[in-house]
């Protein structure tokens, strides 16, 4: 029995599930949990997703998302909780899921099988691709709704398409998720010409701090930054693609002060430099070409410890 059977072999044993991702969750995890949630449905199944962090602007027109659920614990009885692209139960910052029967799906290179029963497929481009996969594993028809949730998450996770390993597969998924509903432009729209005022302001700050060395480029914002521009944590998301876009650079780090004299740090690559394996070295993970982690502040240290340890990286990509 492989991961997939295993999977469905313990979703048909149960009826009723709690889907959740990270938090701080982006349009994978958003994405993918919805869908999910549907598929679980169409299978007579109940289901509810619950998330410890609020769904960003940007996601909140998604069919669905409306009803995710809010906490920072379990919101009552459940038969199982499916647990997407995580490492381990703290990464939900939800409380209480120890007590159920755990499914962990995951794509990242630094997935952990901390679960009773985990899928990791670090081929996928998305964890949406597996949602997809389990959908048909299960002959669930894709409803209009549940192929726009997957879309964008493939569409956010893969850069636009933009990262490693995305392939002729990754096109084919897509054309398997327009076919039944999923609009490329009305979607592109609300992911990419959507963004908050005080996100257009946070990245003027965040440009003017921008430096360079070579092949890598960095740039930073503070918590009094954050304020005066009113801006939220899911601001952040994305930024780091500007420094990225310029012509030269192979790696791009964006650094926010967050509480407790903790700095969230986002990495990005264009190819040359596994960033999840960089993204590990400081207990974080994420996938080839994106990954993110914390580490302690302040700002200035922590993107020096980065540096040190990025060039290393640097040096070995170029010897290659």
């Amino acid at each position: 029995m492989d991961q997939l059977e295993r999977v469905l072999h313990e979703v048909r044993q149960r009826n009723h599930f709690l889907v959740t991702s990270h938090a701080r969750p982006d349009g994978d995890a958003i994405g993918s949990a919805l869908a999910l949630a549907q598929v679980l449905r169409r299978m007579g199944k109940r289901a509810e997703v619950v998330m410890a962090d609020s769904v960003p602007v940007i996601y909140r027109s998604l069919p669905h998302a409306g009803s995710i659920v809010h906490a920072s614990q379990v919101p009552g009885p459940f038969d199982a909780a499916v647990i997407l692209e995580c490492d381990s139960l703290q990464r939900t910052r939800l409380s209480g899921l120890e007590s159920l029967f755990q499914i962990s799906i995951d794509h990242h290179a630094s997935a952990k099988p901390f679960a009773h029963v985990n899928w990791i497929d670090c081929s996928a481009v998305a964890t949406a691709e597996l949602i997809f996969r389990l959908a048909r594993a299960a002959q669930v028809t894709l409803t209009p709704e549940m192929a726009t949730c997957l879309y964008t998450a493939v569409l956010t996770d893969t850069g636009s398409f933009g990262y490693s390993p995305t392939s002729a597969c990754t096109f084919e998924l897509a054309k398997y998720l327009v076919e039944p509903g999923a609009d490329p432009g009305k979607i592109a729209q609300s992911v990419y010409f959507s963004a908050p005022f005080s996100k257009i302001k946070l990245l003027g700050v965040a440009l003017s701090s921008l430096q360079r060395e070579g092949a890598v480029t960095w740039m930073s914002v503070t918590r009094n930054d954050m304020e005066r521009c009113d801006a939220l944590d899911e601001d952040c998301e994305g930024l780091v693609n500007y420094a990225l876009g310029i012509a030269g650079v192979e790696v791009a780090i964006f650094l926010r002060e967050a509480a407790h004299e903790r700095v969230r740090v986002s990495i990005r690559s264009k190819g040359a430099v596994d960033v999840a394996a960089l993204a590990e070295k400081f207990g974080g993970g994420g996938h080839e070409c994106a990954g993110g982690f914390s580490t302690a502040g302040p700002v200035e240290a922590a993107a020096e410890r980065v540096l040190s340890e990025l060039r290393g990286h640097l040096r070995k990509a170029e010897a290659r």
